[in-house]
């Protein structure tokens, strides 16, 4: 018996790095630079800079039965300066065509003179300040793709031989 539910392993082309404008959608821009690079999979081994507002998308409750649904989840959004301190996750080839990515961050700010740090899935309306440099280890995308779990009926990605 083991603790591995899938393993797998893909070649590592290229690391890819770009700087992002203040005021863009920290999604979309990552969006925008994936598909300018050409890039159909890969890893986020860096994200960092400064945010003017997040949104952070967490579960609220495990669900009982999958797949997750928007009641189970919260979304906090705030608007204030703070420090985008991790951003993990991943981008893989979708069976239509497509491209997903999966991404998740955290960042600090300062609240009642303290710092403390969020993290969460990011989401649609997350916010570049100053600047954002984020960094992806690019893959090649016939050792990857994104396809449902069957366990958590979301995407996931599985690296190996594309489906």
């Amino acid at each position: 018996m083991t603790s591995i539910e899938c393993i797998g392993s893909a070649p590592i082309q290229r690391v890819l790095q770009f700087r992002i404008k203040p005021g863009s959608d920290l999604l979309q821009a990552i969006a925008e630079g994936v598909q300018a690079e050409g890039v159909q999979a890969g890893v986020f081994v860096s994200g960092l800079g400064a945010l003017r507002k997040a949104v952070f998308r967490n579960l609220r409750v495990f669900p009982e039965k999958f797949p997750v649904n928007p009641e189970d989840r919260l979304y906090l959004e705030i608007a204030a300066p703070m420090e985008l301190v991790s951003l993990t996750g991943w981008i893989a080839p979708r069976a239509d065509g497509g491209t997903e990515i999966h991404a998740h961050f955290a960042a600090s700010t300062v609240h009642n003179e303290t710092v403390v740090t969020l993290g969460g899935h990011l989401t649609e309306g997350t916010v570049c300040g100053i600047k954002v440099v984020v960094a992806i280890l690019v893959a090649g995308a016939d050792h990857a793709h994104a396809a449902m779990d069957p366990h958590s009926k979301s995407l996931d990605i599985f690296l190996g031989q594309a489906a």
